[in-house]
């Protein structure tokens, strides 16, 4: 007969793994966000292929991660469930997910009910409609930039990620979701035309300056998909480098280059894709670069290193590294935006990690200034009409915040707050400039409605989490002060 303290004794000196059970914390506390097949939901999919080289897992888990909506679970979690948790998303799937042209191809669902019109249906400037990213309820809305009446709302797939982008005319928006899906929508009509899978895991879109390519860059497979205006698959490009598969962590339209250019996650090169035959030019780069910046003429790329402590000019015609940037902090070149200043033209880009925004002279690439803030923030906007760049505080105590800034003197001139305690962030303006939209970022939110030059409200939209908000006019014609 065992004593009970030989008993206890013993049970403490188990593998852990018998006390542990990440199956079951994993769908507790990671499914809702990262999927019950762990290959993402509104969070990345957690199997090796798209955690990559990763380090630190544990920790992430443990505290979260800085500038991300992922929570720590130290609370929850004790430090041996946490070493669990880590070895069981580490852990290949029984079966890797096979999804190529065939299963892309089997996934598209077109709308019987779907009739094209001649003209709008509605009244509205139909390049002045903002689309509205309704993250709480994954919708959405559709807006009229004169009136701010909502035209339409509709249902999404699960988890919007990337920005929705417009065909060259305006009249077509194609949205995707974190788990691969590309709904088409027509505005015109106010109805979806359909809608189709390119990928198991993907990160964002572009179209082709002719609006009959569509890219879709994945982390599952490792690849780039390319589909036609009518949603059907052309070619699955392979993202692999001597080798070893990367994830594709962003593609970006270059519209006078008549190319796609991608970063890519786990390889030291930029890809150009061409629009019109689909060929691949490889740029060889010194260490990975993500989170892409553009010239306004797209000869000059800028990119973050994966350190986040500085941000590197890439000439992409000859492929050469032009310049490197002082921007520590993780800077969030993606949300950045440009501006003519005293005859020159700067680029502005927040950064993640602490409460700054750098403003850069993009003839010479030096430092004009560094502008405080309340804490690291996310989102910039701006417009040709308007004196001021409008730049969240997304992260920290500060969320409820919003800088507005003047062009010319780089000082904060007021601040908005009038949601304490709540997130505040992402503003856009009306194709005229002469307003802003600003989001209440909670499940029962609103779209707030700012006149950009007295900076008073004018009215609110309820809204159920509203995230992006995307005009038009400002997103197809490359609008000075929204990014791209």
């Amino acid at each position: 007969m065992i004593r009970p303290i030989a008993f206890f004794s013993l049970l403490l000196a188990l593998p852990l793994a018998v006390h542990a059970d990440p199956a079951a914390d994993y769908a507790e506390h990671c499914a809702s966000c990262h999927g019950e097949d762990r290959l993402g939901g509104t969070g990345p999919a957690l199997i090796p292929e798209t955690l990559g080289r990763l380090r630190g897992i544990d920790a992430v888990i443990a505290q979260g991660r800085v500038s991300t909506q992922m929570e720590g679970f130290a609370d929850r979690l004790s430090p041996e469930d946490i070493a669990a948790l880590v070895g069981y998303v580490t852990t290949p799937l029984e079966d890797r997910p096979d999804w190529g042209t065939d299963q892309i191809a089997a996934s598209r669902e077109m709308n019987a009910d779907y009739q094209p019109a001649e003209k709008p249906v509605f009244a509205a400037d139909p390049l002045n409609i903002t689309l509205v990213v309704e993250t709480g309820d994954h919708h959405v809305s559709v807006l009229d930039g004169d009136t701010f009446e909502v035209l339409d709302r509709f249902a999404t797939p699960f988890a919007v990620h990337g920005g929705p982008k417009f065909s060259p005319d305006g009249r077509f928006v194609y949205i995707m979701s974190r788990d691969g899906w590309v709904q088409k929508y027509d505005i015109w009509t106010l109805a979806e035309v359909g809608r189709i899978r390119a990928a198991l895991n993907s990160r964002n879109i572009a179209i082709s300056p002719d609006g009959q390519r569509i890219a879709v860059a994945n982390y599952l497979p490792e690849s780039l998909t390319i589909l036609d205006a009518d949603l059907n698959p052309l070619r699955l490009i392979e993202t692999e480098v001597d080798g070893t598969p990367s994830r594709v962590s962003a593609v970006y339209q270059a519209p006078q280059r008549e190319s796609f250019v991608l970063a890519l996650k786990d390889a030291p090169e930029i890809w150009e894709v061409a629009t019109a035959d689909l060929s691949v030019r490889r740029i060889p780069i010194d260490e990975p670069l993500d989170d892409f910046f553009f010239s306004p003429d797209y000869r000059q790329l800028i990119g973050a290193n994966r350190d986040g402590d500085k941000g590197v000019v890439i000439d992409l015609d000859d492929g050469h590294k032009v310049a490197e940037l002082p921007l520590p902090g993780m800077p969030h070149l993606g949300s950045g935006i440009t501006w003519e200043r005293d005859g020159r033209r700067v680029m502005a880009t927040p950064h993640l990690g602490e409460g700054v925004l750098s403003v850069i002279d993009m003839q010479d690439w030096s430092l004009v200034k560094q502008i405080k803030t309340d804490g690291p923030g996310f989102f910039l906007r701006g417009h040709a009409a308007s004196p001021y760049v409008w730049a969240d505080v997304f992260f920290g105590p500060h969320k409820d915040e919003m800088h507005v800034i003047d062009k010319n003197t780089l000082e904060i001139v007021k601040t908005l707050a009038p949601f304490p305690g709540q997130t505040f962030a992402h503003s856009e303006f009306t194709r005229d400039g002469s307003h802003v939209l600003v989001s209440l970022w909670e499940d029962e939110g609103a779209v707030v409605v700012y006149d950009a030059r007295t900076l008073d409200e004018v009215k609110r939209l309820p809204m159920r989490k509203p995230s992006g908000k995307y005009n038009v006019w400002n997103k197809i014609t490359f609008e000075d002060g929204t990014s791209h």
